[in-house]
């Protein structure tokens, strides 16, 4: 049986069956209906600000670029080195992506770098959590506020990432949350707007919901990005076990890293823990001297039945006019190794194991 590079956890059968049950009762498995409103207010007690939760993380990402008003043809800079669901969703909200290279440290956008990008069409910054790695939300966040921008985070890598004590979801004008299968809190698919400004809980419920302010009210244009009854469940049961799905990520994380420490090729992204951040253990990315290496490693795990993944490789700019030398570097060099609340000592021994040496 293949080791896959991520597999998705699910809760007990059987607890999943209870916390369903009352849906088989009321009938009621969709339109913000218990289920959804008990998310909402678990996830905004963790995440310490107002949570809408959509259909997925891209809508939510398209719709928290909506709510905030950003001119149509207006430039966002952000990173090129995230998945290409954040370019899209700039591009399909009529806005133009401008790309900022990243640190090589641990791949976010590079603050030093924003400030030349900026220009009189510029209405926003969106940097991403790469990997569940904060960025330097200090530093963009006195940028933003010298040149009167919005920002908003990508946070689809980050849910229960902490930098000082505060949740990464709670920075910016509003963060993304994707609850992806593959992510380390899910809903099966699913995704969140978390916000600070009451004004846009009601804009981004229009945007989900049709623009349906009540039975005899259209208040505006929207689509359909609601979250149904079954997967609000799923997350109200995954809540539960996220902290002893994350300390297994931790010690299978740490394990990786006992083993390749002294190596050589590849060594873990980032190559330093740092101790102002509670991880989320997200991914286990590591790299490797040269592209060449990385592709060797991926079809040698491949043969031994291990899935790997270049991720991102290509990056997200592709098409489009990008000077990020660092960001591309990363992205061909960079791959994932297996990660999730299943990983066992000896499949992690079986990968390292595997990786070809320099």
């Amino acid at each position: 049986m293949k080791l896959e590079v991520t597999r998705t956890y699910l809760p007990p059968f059987e607890e999943f069956c209870e916390e369903i049950r009352p849906l088989w009762e009321s009938h009621w498995v969709t339109n913000m209906g218990e289920k959804h409103e008990a998310l909402e207010r678990a996830l905004a007690e963790r995440t310490a600000c107002g949570v809408t939760l959509f259909s997925n993380g891209h809508l939510a990402l398209e719709a928290a670029l909506e709510a905030l008003g950003l001119p149509a043809g207006s430039e966002v800079i952000t990173t090129p080195f995230t998945f290409v669901s954040t370019t899209h969703a700039i591009v399909r909200r009529g806005l133009r992506p401008v790309f900022c290279d990243v640190r090589p440290s641990d791949g976010t956008m590079d603050p030093s770098r924003i400030e030349e990008l900026i220009t009189e069409r510029t209405s926003a910054i969106l940097p991403v959590h790469v990997y569940g790695n904060v960025c330097d939300v200090d530093a963009i966040g006195a940028i933003a506020a010298r040149h009167r921008l919005k920002v908003v985070y990508d946070a689809a890598h980050a849910f229960g990432v902490r930098y000082r004590g505060v949740p990464a979801e709670s920075f910016g004008d509003a963060s993304i949350l994707s609850f992806h299968a593959t992510k380390v809190f899910s809903t099966v698919e699913g995704g969140a707007v978390c916000w600070h400004d009451a004004g846009m809980k009601q804009r981004l419920m229009d945007i989900k919901n049709f623009g349906i302010r009540d039975a005899e009210h259209v208040e505006g244009t929207g689509g359909n990005a609601k979250l149904d009854e079954l997967r609000a469940a799923m997350g109200l049961c995954n809540l539960r076990h996220l902290a002893e799905a994350k300390e297994h990520r931790r010690k299978a994380s740490l394990l990786y890293r006992e083993l390749l420490a002294g190596q050589g090729s590849p060594v873990p992204f980032p190559a330093e823990l740092r101790d102002d951040v509670e991880y989320n253990w997200s991914y286990f990315p590591v790299l490797f001297v040269s592209r060449s290496l990385r592709d060797s490693a991926h079809e040698a795990l491949a043969a031994a039945g291990i899935g790997s993944r270049k991720y991102f490789w290509p990056l997200s700019s592709k098409g489009y006019e990008c000077d990020t030398p660092t960001a591309q570097d990363l992205s061909s060099r960079v791959l994932c190794l297996p990660l999730s609340p299943y990983t066992t000592e000896e499949e992690i021994r079986k990968v390292a194991g595997c990786l070809p040496k320099e």
